[in-house]
């Protein structure tokens, strides 16, 4: 809880620097710290968010933390953006993705706990289905959900178990780069947005030329990375990437929603061509508290499914992932019904994050 004896001024030093604050999150096995003026020291456990036994933030506290580790590159880009991505890394605790802003005037940061190990995809209570994905040899694989669902740490280990068990170049494109991939039987090449290349974009635009087999593209944020991609898997490359939605047909929607009206139908035709899988995921409080578990939905490029992505009809695709369990589908109201007969997650629980909660009861 809050110390309310100890209120930083402007003049006072900060009790603690920077590193010891990340592996105090670290230890207190904290997601997320955040660092926000007139506030203490935050950090993200089990969902919550938890003020760290230490001094209320002064703004010159938050500028004396944060600015030391940006690089001196990075400074100018702050200065013109007010915003910026960074990857920072405490050795022996962990490595961490930050995010500095602006807010009415003043610095805030959140910097994201990543483990320096990559977690083997058996460890993350994904279903079966996923690592069969890491065997394909072409098409586009994308992991949604909302933000802190897991999804960098599904793509890291679909990453790893590709580098452990096959004899390929993958590239990755970051923005930043979380995870650090050794070479093991595969090669991997990572690049850093704004340290390696300008954009996602124009890394895509160059990526082909190194001769890839599996493409990691950090986040398809615009019109010219999701056509690129979508290029890169038509022609012969696993391409797995991330997106910001709920579910399987929200995906698609999304996707297709992005372009003009006149390639809409062009998109249409290279999703039902390329999509292999979307596993759309988020992370669920136990019954006990203790910590979160996965619930996953996962759509397969089946006959069916190609054919209602060609001809628009997203509305359709929950009832065919529904009915196709023998296939490796399941919906996230499966998943979530699943989890609570198991005895890991509660009904009301389930029902909070359920899609349709007359569905989840039906199954349940």
């Amino acid at each position: 809880m809050i110390n309310n004896e100890f209120v930083a001024t402007f003049e006072e030093q900060y009790p603690v620097n920077i590193d010891k604050l990340l592996e105090i999150a670290y230890k207190d096995s904290a997601s997320d710290l955040h660092l926000t003026v007139a506030m203490p020291p935050m950090a993200r456990i089990k969902g919550e968010l938890i003020p760290l036994d230490f001094p209320t933030l002064s703004t010159k506290n938050v500028e004396e933390l944060i600015m030391p580790i940006v690089q001196t590159e990075y400074k100018k880009h702050f200065e013109e953006n007010l915003e910026l991505d960074i990857s920072y890394a405490v050795p022996g605790i962990a490595r961490f993705r930050g995010n500095i802003m602006k807010q009415k005037g003043t610095l805030a940061a959140v910097f994201r706990i990543i483990p320096f190990e990559v977690p083997e995809i058996n460890t993350l209570g994904l279903p079966v289905t996923i690592r069969d994905l890491c065997s394909l040899s072409r098409g586009l694989v994308l992991v949604t959900g909302p933000t802190g669902s897991g999804k960098s740490t599904t793509l890291a280990a679909m990453i790893d178990l590709i580098n452990s068990e096959r004899r390929v170049n993958i590239v990755t494109i970051e923005d930043p780069i979380e995870f650090i991939h050794k070479h093991k039987n595969s090669v991997v090449k990572q690049r850093e947005v704004g340290l390696d290349t300008h954009s996602f974009a124009n890394a895509l635009r160059h990526v082909l030329r190194h001769d890839p087999d599996v493409i990691l593209v950090g986040e398809m944020r615009d019109v010219e990375s999701i056509a690129i991609a979508l290029t890169a898997a038509e022609t012969g490359h696993l391409v797995l990437s991330t997106l910001h939605t709920q579910t399987a047909s929200h995906t698609i929607n999304r996707i297709v929603d992005v372009f003009q009206d006149y390639r809409r139908e062009q998109v249409r035709q290279q999703l039902a061509n390329t999509l292999r899988a979307v596993i759309s995921q988020q992370l669920i409080p136990t019954v006990d508290e203790s910590g979160r578990v996965m619930a996953v939905e996962i759509m397969r490029d089946t006959m069916a499914i190609r054919n209602m992505i060609r001809e628009g009809k997203e509305h359709q695709l929950y009832s065919v992932i529904q009915t196709s369990r023998s296939m490796g589908m399941q919906t996230m109201d499966q998943a979530l019904a699943e989890l609570y007969s198991k005895g890991k997650i509660n009904k009301e629980t389930a029902i909070e994050y359920c899609t349709d909660k007359l569905e989840l009861e039906r199954i349940i």
